[in-house]
């Protein structure tokens, strides 16, 4: 997948070109004053990106580890060192 940068203007004349390399190619990138803008890229691209993640709540109800039980207590015989 190869990237490319149009300038606005060139974008906005070839505008069917940009649409058709976004397709084929992957993302393309619009400047304006030599800053990026904007990234047209395919709507199946988008859909991947903006789909919606689990909440770190169903994460961790869907882990491998559900159910396991942990020591999650410090042992406190040995005192911790401080570097002063």
């Amino acid at each position: 997948m190869k990237n490319h940068t149009w300038q606005l203007q060139d974008a906005k004349n070839r505008f069917s070109e940009v649409v058709n390399r976004a397709l084929d190619d992957g993302p393309q990138i619009v400047t304006r004053r030599g800053k990026e803008v904007v990234v047209v890229l395919s709507s199946d691209e988008y859909a991947e990106l903006t789909k919606s993640q689990p909440s770190l709540v169903e994460f961790f109800r869907n882990s491998p580890l559900v159910g396991i039980e942990l020591d999650l207590e410090r042992d406190r015989s040995l005192p911790r060192e401080i570097d002063l």
